[in-house]
């Protein structure tokens, strides 16, 4: 893979470990301040800025062990754009101690702001 590409999914792995962790720090330092996003808790409206994001991460993190993986990861760079596509697995224990796996399926737009790739637009749905 080309190190452009890794670079991309490994600062995808960076933000989706902040989310699982409630990490605003990391989260926000790599997002754009302007992010936009259509995600499930939207109820399907634009969302613009971090201040919707913010809420949820106040919340707090997953609750004990858990593990996230991109399946099928595809990185598509355009000059100091890329989109980065992928289905997010996450495995976790349910409140009874059972393994449960959920999914969705992302789309993660980056674009390179002075010198540095900033997460700018995303998109997430519900796995079937």
């Amino acid at each position: 893979m080309p190190p452009a590409e890794q670079e991309l999914l490994d600062l995808t792995q960076r933000l989706l470990d902040s989310i699982m962790r409630a990490d605003w720090q990391t989260y926000a330092a790599l997002c754009a301040a302007d992010i936009t996003a259509f995600e499930p808790e939207a109820l399907g409206h634009l969302v613009e800025g971090m201040a919707f994001h913010r809420f949820y991460f106040e919340r707090g993190g997953i609750q004990g062990p858990y593990h996230v993986t991109m399946a099928s990861p595809h990185v598509r760079i355009m000059g100091d754009a890329a989109v980065v596509s992928y289905v997010r697995l996450v495995q976790r224990l349910d409140a009874a101690g059972n393994p449960v796996t959920t999914q969705s399926l992302e789309t993660r737009v980056w674009q390179r702001q002075n010198g540095a790739w900033r997460h700018v637009h995303f998109h997430r749905s519900p796995g079937a």
